[in-house]
């Protein structure tokens, strides 16, 4: 711990003298951030290799510690100083992994669109959303997808989840890379290997196509996805949940091992969950649902994500 309140103490060497100099060099905002920014890469460049695996954790505690301080100033110091670090340690992972990073800091469905198709074309220059230039890696869209999948998975299967506009990018960039990748919702290549599908989701789903598409179910899938309702996050111990994983009793979850609670309605398996079975209307096998519904469902979905994420 001693050594983790080292490394914040030289991350934080930018407060308070280094705003004092910018504040007596006139800046603008705007200029004054790209100077923090510039600073924020020149001192963690050379450190974070240094770095305990705690720091990152670390550093989230202060930045709560911050918001709960109403110290908006320490707050988007501290905020710089994580994305930084998540940069220099991006830079140091596989081409559909830095992809991914990218791809959760660009606000815009248009700009993530474009970025995906550079991205399949080998990379490249590419110009980001506030002029700056971005040197784009090389990278399969089924590996961009798949990596988001596990990435979202892996937040979804805990009773809690520690991040929901992270867990919201995720899926987003997990749909999109699908959907560029121009299979369709039949493509092999997008299926988890489900046999059977999560209770949870199942419920929900069937609840939803009760109704007629309007704004009460818009207004019921924006409070699940936000981890209301349906979806609100289990309160019981942890490490008792954390063992239920996905696992779920009845006839529409995955077959059931324990008498364990499922968990609440995720987005990204709620999202795997309508296309399952706009798949399986689409390949003949199921009736009664009508596939313009569901899909009116999934698209809504995406839009609440995005309100969510960005």
């Amino acid at each position: 711990m001693e050594r983790l309140s080292k490394e914040l103490s030289w991350s934080l060497r930018l407060e308070p003298r280094s705003r004092q100099q910018l504040e007596d060099m006139n800046m603008d905002e705007a200029s004054e951030e790209v100077a923090v920014e510039l600073a924020a890469q020149g001192v963690i460049g050379k450190r974070v290799d240094q770095m305990e695996s705690g720091f990152m954790m670390a550093l989230d505690y202060m930045i709560q510690l911050a918001e709960k301080d109403q110290d908006d100033q320490r707050k988007s110091l501290l905020e710089v100083i994580k994305q930084t670090v998540l940069s220099h340690l991006t830079k140091k992972c596989p081409p559909h992994v830095q992809v991914i990073g990218l791809l959760c800091r660009t606000p815009h469905k248009e700009s993530r669109h474009e970025l995906l198709r550079r991205v399949a074309a080998g990379g490249g220059v590419f110009q980001g959303e506030k002029g700056t230039k971005v040197q784009l890696p090389g990278a399969n869209l089924n590996d961009v997808a798949n990596q988001a999948d596990d990435l979202l998975e892996t937040m979804e299967t805990r009773p809690i989840v520690p991040d929901r506009k992270l867990l919201a990018r995720l899926v987003l960039i997990r749909e999109e890379a699908r959907n560029m990748m121009g299979g369709g919702i039949l493509d092999e290549r997008n299926d988890r290997g489900l046999s059977t599908l999560p209770e949870s989701e199942v419920n929900f789903l069937t609840k939803l196509v009760a109704l007629r598409p309007g704004k009460t179910v818009q207004e019921m899938i924006k409070n699940v996805m936000q981890g209301k309702d349906e979806g609100a996050d289990s309160s019981g111990n942890d490490e008792e949940d954390t063992g239920s994983r996905r696992i779920s009793s009845g006839i529409a979850g995955r077959a059931s091992v324990t008498e364990r609670k499922p968990l609440p309605v995720r987005p990204g398996m709620f999202l795997e969950t309508v296309s399952k079975v706009l798949g399986g209307i689409y390949a003949g096998n199921i009736s009664g649902i009508t596939a313009q519904h569901l899909e009116w469902v999934h698209q809504k979905t995406l839009q609440v994500l995005q309100e969510i994420a960005f």
